[in-house]
């Protein structure tokens, strides 16, 4: 339920904030896009530190403490916008000190799900966690359009402040000693170049974080590639630019489904589902019509959902207690971090080749690092994966 509140939220606080940075400029795009980048360009930069504190605390109480500061964040703007004092330069701050809040709190909740349930639960709670990220993302802009018509952008911005509130009731009520609260790592010099070593000394969780990386760098620029699929080549109204992430969304929840089935996670079902997800996309820039392509962009979400689950739950289940956040944080990186590194490139191809051969391209990369990564054959260790890295465990 919890979870459920707070992602509705922040989606309803995504469509105010976007609303309003348009709002302020005039319909300037370009601050728009400042406003998301600094908003991630935390989580980019200061990821890895991120994950270092989660190894250090315990991760319930990160997140109660992030929870609470984020409804700040939220109730803030909700109070400038109803007070008509709103500027862009405290929108440009407000999202900065989120991605600042949002570079620990990702990985604690990464990290805190794992500990919260038996080993061979995990698929599954990932699963329905992504099936609650899915379904937010259709319900929270959904809600939050005719709020925002009739009231304004002032009221979104507090229902997300009221979600925060309702994860930390939740968070409260939970019994912390139930599942296997990680114990804390203590504070020691090197810990993100220990997090990288680590990552370098398990060739199996070095190269799930390459095939994530490249996947969600070439193969998850859906915010372009379908925009631009459904206006260029279709030609279709602009009522239907959504509908490319309800499909993707719809799949996605199917796949949640489909995914929690699947307990195993070894490296090569990895690499079968990135290249099903390579394949159905590739083939999605050869739909002849746009109600084709909208009903291909379903399974394409499915396989990426399946994907993206097995992945996290591989590295969850194959890494020290002592080192998942670092590894969360890495994770998070890869998928969150360099897909706008790659973004401008596939809008250049898009404009340059044609928004197929954009949409094509993120589909074959996908599935020749698929194949490959999943050919090469395995590697022991240099260090077991049961055991934690050189620092000394302290009580939370």
């Amino acid at each position: 339920m919890g979870q459920t509140a707070s992602n509705t939220g922040t989606w309803m606080q995504k469509v105010a904030q976007d609303l309003l940075a348009l709002e302020l400029s005039h319909g300037n795009g370009t601050v728009l896009g400042i406003t998301t980048a600094l908003q991630f360009l935390p989580l980019l930069v200061l990821g890895p530190y991120g994950g270092v504190l989660v190894d250090r605390h315990s991760t319930r109480r990160i997140l109660l403490v992030s929870q609470a500061v984020m409804a700040v964040l939220a109730l803030i703007p909700a109070l400038l916008v109803a007070t008509r004092t709103a500027r862009l330069d405290h929108l440009y701050l407000l999202a900065l000190a989120l991605g600042l809040t949002m570079a620990v709190e990702k990985p604690a909740l990464q990290a805190y799900i794992a500990e919260s349930v038996a080993p061979g639960q995990l698929v599954s709670a990932l699963a329905f966690n992504s099936a609650v990220l899915n379904l937010a993302r259709v319900a929270g802009p959904a809600l939050a359009g005719p709020l925002i018509v009739v009231l304004g952008p002032a009221p979104a911005f507090l229902a997300n402040t009221v979600s925060y509130l309702v994860v930390i009731g939740c968070l409260l009520r939970m019994d912390p000693d139930v599942g296997r609260p990680a114990p804390a790592v203590a504070r020691a010099k090197q810990q993100v170049r220990e997090g990288l070593r680590y990552v370098r000394d398990h060739r199996d969780v070095a190269l799930t974080l390459v095939l994530v990386a490249i996947v969600a760098a070439f193969g998850m620029n859906f915010q372009i590639t379908t925009a631009l699929m459904i206006s260029h080549v279709y030609q279709a109204p602009t009522s239907l630019f959504g509908l490319g992430n309800t499909a993707l969304a719809v799949g996605s929840v199917i796949g949640s489904i489909l995914a929690a089935r699947r307990p195993r996670t070894a490296r090569q079902q990895l690499a079968a589902a990135a290249f099903a997800f390579g394949t159905l996309e590739t083939v999605c820039a050869l739909m002849p019509g746009c109600v084709s392509f909208l009903v291909l962009l379903v399974p394409t979400g499915t396989a990426l959902l399946i994907f993206l689950t097995a992945a996290k739950a591989h590295l969850q289940l194959g890494v020290a207690d002592g080192i998942r956040g670092r590894i969360m944080s890495l994770y998070l990186l890869a998928t969150l971090g360099t897909t706008p590194l790659v973004a401008p490139l596939i809008g250049w191809i898009a404009q340059a080749a044609g928004p197929r051969t954009a949409l094509a391209l993120g589909g074959v990369v996908s599935a020749v690092a698929a194949v490959t990564i999943g050919l090469l054959p395995p590697r022991p260790a240099a260090v077991p994966a049961t055991s934690a890295p050189a620092a000394t465990a302290v009580q939370a």
